[in-house]
Order: structure tokens, then C-alpha cells, then sequence
């Protein structure tokens, strides 16, 4: 990976927004959820005063809105802050 978060920021690829149906109709892209859940991908060293927990390769959930979105050879990934994660899998 090319990118290096840097201090306590993780970078997060998005798992895929599973396909739903309503009796038989199909939900199109923009009324779907936006994913809660990724995989980290790279990993910051940290900070003085919070250490990483996190790892590459965790499954975790992050809040609906929480990091920014980037672009990188194609593929989409969010960059956050390790305090806006909430959970591993």
C-alpha cells in the first residue's frame, strides 16, 4: 500500500453495500445505506498519548459519516481517525 496514515488515522476500505429487495423490487445505488463496515487496510504509528490497537486487516464498524473519502488507483477507501471507529468484528 502507497499511503501511510499518519499519527492515530487509519486507512479503511468499504465492504460492499449488500443487494436488498422490497418485495420483488430493486433498491437503486443512491437510495441505498451507506456501508458502516471495512476492513483496515494501513494503519499511523499512533500518538504519545493514544497507542494503535488497530491492525491491518481488522473488520471494524465506523459511524455513518465518519472520515473522509479518497480515491486511489481506482479503488475507494476512507481515511479516520482511530477514535472514530466503533467496534471490531
Amino acid at each position: 500500500m502507497s499511503i501511510k496514515p499518519l499519527a492515530d488515522r487509519v486507512l479503511i476500505k468499504p465492504v460492499a453495500a449488500e443487494e436488498k429487495t422490497v418485495g420483488g423490487i430493486i433498491i437503486p445505488d443512491s437510495a441505498k445505506e451507506k456501508p458502516a463496515k471495512g476492513e483496515v487496510v494501513a494503519v499511523g504509528q499512533g500518538t504519545k498519548d493514544e497507542a494503535m490497537v488497530l491492525a491491518v486487516g481488522d473488520l471494524v464498524l465506523y459511524g455513518k459519516y465518519a472520515g473522509t473519502e479518497i480515491e486511489h488507483e481506482g479503488v475507494k477507501y476512507l481515511i479516520m481517525r482511530q477514535s472514530d471507529v466503533l467496534a471490531t468484528l
